[in-house]
């Protein structure tokens, strides 16, 4: 049988899941966030509150590059060349798509569905989309930069979810945003295009403090939806589970699971109550990801082998995670 490897088809589908990743994140940010002149956590939180000072004069796309630069040293250093390599494609697709998919967006679009349903609504939608996406590239192995790069360098040595370090650096940006003035412009309330003056320049004005207050409970709301998603997507995505496995052939299975699936096997002795006839029993544990597979290498060994299967919470030791510091 085939060995269990990462054959070219895991390695392309890896990076064609972080490209779809960037996407959904980028397409959260542009369609719902940045709209509604909301700020959100991490590198593009802040290149959003440079984008709104500045009135649009530095794109977000070229701050968010900018300041990812500097950061893809370390995670390349700390994390090594594979999940450097992923990173610095994930910020370069990222920082292009910040800068050119706001503006191939339909106006029409936009106003129908962030404009018309309000901040709390795009905030919810924008935070829930861009928590998809980094869950996504975390898990395939890149990221979108910024915190997520800071997440996964503390968490290498601290057993601290991801989405929890994120979040309580956001906390921190978010609240900076009140010091930082915000230009607004002026939308033309039927069509969402922006209104322009007599000279024919677009029109914009400051924030008033009280909504920049307003907008910081939003951006508030926005981190906590993003970093309880990422959480749930990687629980969900590296969930280890547990077989025990029962049959006339368990030496073949053993051996079959040993060497194709390169995973450990542990033979316990056990008993059948009815036929008081002693047993050997299988246990394996493996990530939830790989049952199918072997599931099938079981059924072709012994059809009628007896299994269960259950979901664990934790599971620390090679080959799964590591007990890290305190």
């Amino acid at each position: 049988m085939p060995v269990l490897k990462k054959s070219a088809w895991t390695i392309v589908k890896e990076w064609a899941l972080v490209t779809l990743g960037i996407l959904i994140y980028v397409t959260g940010w542009a369609l719902f966030l940045m709209p509604n002149n909301l700020v959100g956590g991490g590198v593009s939180g802040i290149s959003s509150m440079i984008q709104y000072a500045t009135a649009g004069k530095i794109q977000m796309g070229y701050s968010y590059f900018v300041i990812n630069a500097l950061l893809i040293i370390a995670a390349v250093v700390v994390i090594g060349m594979g999940f450097g390599a992923k990173t610095i494609y994930a910020i370069l697709l990222a920082s292009v798509g910040l800068r050119f998919l706001p503006g191939l967006i339909p106006t029409e679009i936009i106003q129908t569905l962030a404009l018309q349903n309000g901040k709390l609504m795009s905030t919810l939608c924008g935070g829930l989309m861009a928590g998809i996406g980094i869950g996504m590239s975390i898990s395939n192995g890149g990221s979108t930069g910024g915190t997520d790069i800071i997440a996964l360098i503390y968490t290498k040595y601290r057993n601290v979810s991801p989405g929890k370090v994120i979040l309580y650096i956001d906390f921190i940006i978010i609240l900076s945003s009140l010091l930082v003035p915000s230009v607004v412009p002026d939308l033309d309330p039927e069509t969402g295009r922006q209104l322009l003056g007599p000279d024919g320049q677009p029109v914009s004005h400051l924030m008033p403090f009280a909504e920049k207050v307003t907008t910081v409970i939003y951006g508030l709301i926005l981190v906590t939806v993003n970093g309880r998603v990422i959480d749930m997507y990687l629980s969900g995505s590296q969930q280890s589970v547990q077989l025990f496995i029962l049959s006339k052939h368990f030496a073949e299975i053993a051996d079959s699971i040993t060497h194709d699936l390169h995973r450990g096997v542990t033979v316990l002795d056990g008993k059948g109550w009815y036929t008081q006839e002693p047993t050997e029993v299988l246990m394996v544990i493996t990530r939830k990801t790989d049952v199918n597979l072997l599931l099938r290498y079981i059924k072709a060994i012994d059809p009628d082998a007896f299994l269960s299967v259950s979901s664990v919470n934790g599971v620390y030791g090679r080959g799964f995670d590591t007990i890290k510091g305190k």
